[in-house]
């Protein structure tokens, strides 16, 4: 399936700001079930300083803002070629040993709730049936709730809330897989949504390794692995280190966010 994206992102500010740096992870990585045709990232009311790839082989890009600019916005666009996996992305690959995945980090450290949860699981059974396994029990103990988190919310924090969106889902997974010894990632990108094109933010699911299918992918929030309408575009151990944005500022600024993706099948794949 051809996939065609546009996403833009704005930052507004109520007084001019004299310094600020966005790092920006909003490039599709190559490889596993996608190809990306085309993509470009354009900023206005800013400059991009450098471009690098990270330890998880994450396309990098650091954006300065124009000083004494009232706004920043960047302008991502392409089209990709996707293919139904059944969530397969392969064997690792990159910088980062697969014993470093097992690590757990401040969103994803265990606690009492992550160990009953994994408590409660059937043991014995095949790595793949234990995830998704796990995935129907995530989904049951954290009911999808927009405005129920935050950027900061952890694991724990979303099993004991009791709600969550998308990113909490992949964090109580990643936490769970780790307490069962297999390394797991956190995943953020795109999904096209059947009969809405237009969308007010990104998505994010959870990845675990898995013998002999390598890095397999689990959609908690839609019960399901990712399929040929999904874009991979940033991964790492934990949401902070696939953010699609992020930075900061000088000054005393407030600042005001808003995000206007939409995701469509390509016309040239549909005729």
């Amino acid at each position: 399936m051809r996939l065609s994206i546009s996403h833009r992102t704005t930052y507004s500010f109520d007084a001019p700001v004299d310094y600020a740096l966005q790092q920006l992870r909003l490039t599709p990585k190559p490889g596993g079930a996608q190809r990306v045709l085309r993509w470009s990232n354009t900023v206005s009311g800013g400059q991009t300083e450098l471009s690098f790839e990270d330890q998880h082989a994450n396309k990098v890009e650091l954006v300065s803002v124009t000083p004494g600019a009232r706004e920043i916005s960047v302008l991502s666009e392409g089209e990709l070629e996707v293919e139904d996996r059944a969530g397969v992305h392969g064997p690792h690959a990159g910088y980062m040993p697969l014993w470093l995945f097992k690590r757990s980090t401040s969103l994803t450290r265990p606690g009492a709730r992550c160990r009953k949860l994994v408590s409660g699981l059937r043991a014995g059974n095949a790595p793949l049936e234990r995830l998704h396994t796990l995935s129907s029990a995530v989904a049951e103990a954290v009911q999808y709730r927009t405005g129920s988190s935050n950027v900061a919310t952890t694991a724990e924090d979303a099993l004991e809330a009791g709600a969550g969106v998308c990113q909490d889902h992949a964090h109580v997974f990643i936490t769970c897989a780790r307490l069962m010894g297999i390394p797991a990632r956190y995943v953020s990108g795109y999904l096209m949504m059947e009969g809405q094109v237009s969308q007010d933010a990104t998505h994010a699911w959870a990845e675990a390794h898995v013998p002999d299918l390598g890095w397999v992918g689990f959609d908690v929030s839609n019960a399901i692995s990712p399929d040929a309408r999904y874009v991979r575009v940033a991964t790492g151990l934990d949401y902070s280190e696939a953010a699609p944005v992020n930075g900061f500022r000088f000054g005393t600024a407030r600042e005001e966010l808003s995000v206007a993706i939409e995701v469509r099948q390509a016309e040239t794949d549909s005729q």
